[in-house]
């Protein structure tokens, strides 16, 4: 079990140390890249394995309610917490809720469940995210209008790719390959720009960063055990439910609080740290998935 565990995290875990080590010797301006990832590579990512053939939005209907469960469920547990700790709760609750479920979550997948665990993952990494365009927008912002939020190209991605697993229409071979060349482009790139991320690791706010990086996979994890059995899921979505559950907080939610100016500060240790915590958590976590 431990040599499996292992063989299953320690490649995506290389793949961040490289990014780590890059980004402490070059200190490498990531904007483009990541505005490149998330307005082309992950909207190409989440339509092509959406639109793919292996993947059936009925067998998968149960694991995404368990995903939207699992991220309500962490903000209602964490909300009081936030309060406890006399923190914002913009500040601290969306960080519980939106998970590292494309950087970490994907290649994970992989290699815990093979090539079938990918496209529920997406699903899963799909559902997170339109979650956090658009509650999550909400949350930093009651006044953000709706029809903005529509423009995000994952959102349109997310529409889109549903609509052809639903209806299946014909879509040239030349077309598919190209979209799927782009979308599998954005795995090693997610897990570079979490090593680059790592690297800007700031300890003034150290102790939020700390308590986050605790909280975010337990209370995930408390949502997924409690739902996994009334979903009746089976054994590989039971899995895949507690493996996202547990993954340290998004990158993105970063990214978010500094665009609404929400003390990006504390946000970036809570992500940073927790990412760090992660070596720890994530076998905890596939330990509990694979057995």
């Amino acid at each position: 079990m431990i040599e499996r565990i292992l063989g299953i995290f320690l490649p995506v875990l290389v793949v961040v140390v490289v990014g780590y080590g890059y980004a402490r010797r070059v200190k490498p301006d990531m904007t483009h890249v990541n505005r490149l990832s998330m307005t082309i590579l992950a909207p190409a990512l989440v339509f092509s394995a959406l639109a793919s053939k292996d993947f059936d939005v009925g067998a998968n209907a149960l694991l995404m309610v368990g995903c939207v469960g699992v991220v309500l469920g962490s903000g209602l547990l964490a909300w009081p917490i936030a309060r406890l700790l006399k923190v914002d709760y913009r500040t601290f609750v969306p960080s519980m809720m939106f998970n590292n479920c494309g950087n970490l979550g994907l290649p994970l997948s992989v290699l815990a469940f093979g090539q079938a665990g990918f496209p529920a993952m997406v699903a899963l990494f799909t559902i997170s995210n339109l979650l956090q365009f658009t509650l999550g927008t909400w949350l930093m912002d009651h006044r953000a209008r709706f029809h903005h939020l529509l423009r995000n190209p994952m959102v349109g991605a997310t529409i889109v790719g549903f609509a052809f697993a639903l209806t299946h229409p014909p879509l040239p071979e030349w077309i598919q390959v190209g979209i799927r060349i782009m979308g599998d482009a954005m795995v090693p790139m997610m897990l570079l720009s979490l090593g680059v991320r790592l690297a800007d690791v700031r300890w003034a706010d150290s102790r939020i960063g700390v308590i986050g990086g605790i909280v975010c996979p337990l209370v995930g994890l408390v949502c997924a055990l409690a739902l996994a059995p009334l979903l009746g899921l089976d054994d590989m979505q039971r899995g895949l439910l507690i493996l996202f559950s547990v993954l340290p907080p998004a990158v993105l939610n970063f990214m978010v609080a500094e665009q609404f100016r929400q003390e990006p500060g504390k946000v970036a240790s809570i992500v940073l740290i927790g990412n760090l915590l992660a070596v720890a958590f994530v076998p905890l976590g596939l330990a509990l998935a694979i057995r």
